[in-house]
C-alpha cells in the first residue's frame, strides 16, 4: 500500500477505535494508536492528539471551577528501549511507550490529582472533574491564552534515541564486552545492560506558562564475573547521559569496561577491615551517594516544612566546616539530572544549599516555595503523568576543597578509604544511615596498604557533615545511572563529591582480638 504519512495518520485518527479501546469507550472520543515505529514530532500531544492551547483552555478551566492557587497539566509521551547482551548473545530487547496526562490543583494545603492515559477531550476533561472534586475554593479564571516558553538547550541531540536502530547499538555493546574479556584471563562472563529513552513533556500552568521539553536518556551498565579456581567475584560500572548515540566514543566505552574489570579482580585479594571506630575517606565521585541520600534528602523543603528534617530549623546557620560548599545545579549540560524546566515547568538553575558552612537554602516546589514566602527553586520533580511533582534533587555536589587527596590520605593513621557503593539504607528525617562499600582500601600509616570489600559503614548524616575535616580539590560528577526513590517515586538524578576526610565514622568489618 502506497499511502503518504498524512493520510496514514488521518486513516488511524479516523478508524482505530476498535483497536485503541473497548467500544463501549467509543461515544467518549477516539485516541489515535501510537506505534514505536512512528517518527516522533517535536510536540506530539499537537500533532497526534490536538492538544492545542484552546483544549488546554478548556480542561483547565474545568479542572479550576471550584477554585484554585495553583494548578498545571503534565503531558508527557516516553519511548523506552532496552536490550540486553549476556554471553555474547542478545537475550533481551524490549520497546515500549508511556504517555498521558497529569492534572493537577492546589487549594491551601489540598491537592487534587488525577491523571488519564487517553488524551482525548472528553476523557481529560472526566479527569479534570476529579482532580477538582478533591479540593475546593472559590472559583478563579483559568487562562485562555499561554506563552511559550524558549526551548532549552541543556540536552539538544542531532538524531533522537527513537530513531536509532538496534543496528548502532549492538556493536557498541558487544565492543564493551570484547574489551573487558580482554583484559584480565579471569574475566569470565560479561554481561551488557542497555537502555535509551526519547521523552517529550508539555506542561501548562495556572498562570499562563507554556512548556515544551525534549528529554533524551541513555544509559549503559556492564556487570563482571571473575573466576580464579574456586572463587567468583563479580563487579560492575556504569556510564548515563542526556546525550546522543556519538556521546558513546570508543574511549569512553574503554574506560567504563577497565573499571569494571578493575573492581572486579582487585576482590580476589581484597579482605574485610578490622571494624569499630576510625576515619573514613571517601572518595572522590561516586561516594557522593552519601552525600546525596544522608544529607541532600534532609535540604528538600517538605521534608522541613513538615518539621521531619533535622535541618527544619537551622537556615543561616552553620552545619559544616567553612571551606564546604554543597550546590544542586540541574544546569549541568548533558548530565542525567539535567533540567531544562522542572516537572512543574520553572526554569530549572542554581541553588547553593549551603555555602561556607551555613545552610542557605531548601530545595522548593511551588507549593513549599509559596508556604516559604519564596520563589520556587525549579525543584518540582516527577517520576511520570502519573505522580504529583514534589521537592527533589538533580545534580547534587559538594564544591572542590582547599586539600589534596594525597595530604588527606597522609593524615590518617588508620582507617579505610571507600571507594564504590553498591546500597544503604537512610532515614531522612534525622539522616541515620548504612551504606555497602564494594571497594576501598585500608589506610595505615597515612598510605594505601591493601584492598577491601563486603563493608558497611555507619553513620547520621548531619553529624558526619560537621565531622568532615578535609575537603579536597578533585571535585567531580559521577557518570553512573543514578535514580533517586522518594515516596514511591524514582527520578534520574547525578551526584558528586571530592575526596573528602571524614574524622570518625563506624565501620562494620571484622572483629580482631
Amino acid at each position: 500500500m502506497n499511502r503518504t504519512r498524512r493520510e496514514f495518520l488521518g486513516t488511524m485518527a479516523a478508524g482505530s477505535a476498535a483497536l485503541t479501546m473497548p467500544a463501549f469507550l467509543g461515544a467518549c472520543g477516539v485516541q489515535r494508536a501510537v506505534s514505536v515505529a512512528d517518527k516522533l514530532p517535536e510536540n506530539p500531544f499537537m500533532e497526534w492528539f490536538g492538544v492545542d492551547q484552546a483544549t488546554v483552555a478548556r480542561v483547565m478551566s474545568e479542572m479550576t471551577a471550584n477554585g484554585a492557587d495553583a494548578a498545571d497539566l503534565y503531558f508527557q509521551h516516553s519511548r523506552r528501549n532496552t536490550l540486553t547482551l549476556e554471553d555474547g548473545i542478545v537475550s533481551r530487547a524490549f520497546s515500549g511507550i508511556d504517555q498521558g496526562v497529569g492534572l493537577r490543583v492546589v487549594i491551601g494545603e489540598q491537592t487534587g490529582y488525577a491523571f488519564t492515559e487517553d488524551l482525548t477531550l472528553a476523557s481529560m476533561l472526566s479527569a479534570a472533574r476529579t482532580a477538582a472534586a478533591i479540593a475546593a475554593g472559590g472559583r478563579v479564571a483559568a487562562p485562555q491564552a499561554f506563552a511559550p516558553r524558549d526551548l532549552g538547550g541543556l540536552y539538544t541531540v542531532s538524531v533522537p534515541w527513537s530513531e536509532v536502530g538496534i543496528d548502532r547499538k549492538l556493536p557498541i555493546l558487544k565492543f564493551v564486552e570484547s574489551k573487558a574479556k580482554s583484559f584480565d584471563p579471569a574475566v569470565e562472563k560479561v554481561s551488557v545492560y542497555w537502555t535509551d529513552v526519547d521523552e517529550r513533556v508539555m506542561i501548562a500552568t495556572l498562570d499562563g506558562s507554556l512548556v515544551m521539553d525534549h528529554r533524551p536518556m541513555a544509559t549503559m551498565y556492564t556487570v563482571v564475573t571473575a573466576r580464579k579456581g574456586d572463587e567468583v567475584q563479580t563487579g560492575y560500572s556504569n556510564i548515563a547521559a542526556r546525550q546522543e548515540f556519538d556521546w558513546y566514543t570508543e574511549e569512553r566505552l574503554t574506560a567504563m569496561a577497565r573499571e569494571a574489570v578493575d573492581r572486579t579482580v582487585v576482590l580476589f585479594d581484597a579482605k574485610r577491615p578490622p571494624a569499630g571506630e576510625m576515619p573514613v575517606v571517601l572518595a572522590s565521585g561516586s561516594s557522593g551517594i552519601l552525600l546525596h541520600e544522608a544529607i541532600g534528602h534532609g535540604m528538600e523543603a517538605d521534608f522541613n516544612r513538615k518539621g521531619t528534617s533535622i535541618y527544619s530549623d537551622m537556615i543561616g546557620k552553620q552545619v559544616a566546616e567553612p571551606f564546604i560548599t554543597i550546590v544542586d545545579q540541574a544546569t549541568i549540560p548533558g548530565e542525567r539530572g539535567a533540567l531544562n524546566y522542572d516537572d512543574e515547568g520553572n526554569p530549572a538553575g542554581r541553588t547553593v544549599l549551603v555555602e561556607n558552612g551555613i545552610l542557605k537554602s531548601y530545595l522548593h516546589d511551588r507549593i513549599s516555595a509559596r508556604q516559604y514566602g519564596l520563589k520556587p527553586t525549579g525543584s518540582g520533580r516527577r517520576e511520570s503523568y502519573k505522580h504529583a511533582p514534589m521537592p527533589r534533587m538533580s545534580c547534587t555536589f559538594m564544591e572542590a576543597g582547599p586539600h589534596t587527596r594525597e595530604e588527606i590520605i597522609a593524615s590518617v593513621d588508620r582507617g579505610i578509604l571507600a571507594e564504590t557503593f553498591t546500597n544503604g539504607q537512610v532515614q531522612i528525617g534525622a539522616g541515620d544511615y548504612t551504606f555497602y562499600v564494594k571497594n576501598g582500601w585500608m589506610i595505615e600509616d597515612g598510605k594505601l596498604t591493601a584492598p577491601i570489600k563486603d563493608v558497611n559503614i555507619i553513620g547520621n548524616g548531619p553529624e558526619s557533615l560537621k565531622r568532615i575535616t578535609m575537603v579536597a580539590n578533585d571535585a567531580r560528577l559521577d557518570t553512573g545511572g543514578w535514580t533517586c526513590g522518594k515516596n514511591g517515586q524514582g527520578v534520574p538524578v547525578s551526584q558528586g563529591i571530592p575526596t573528602v576526610l571524614v574524622s570518625r565514622m563506624t565501620v562494620g568489618g571484622e572483629n580482631v582480638g
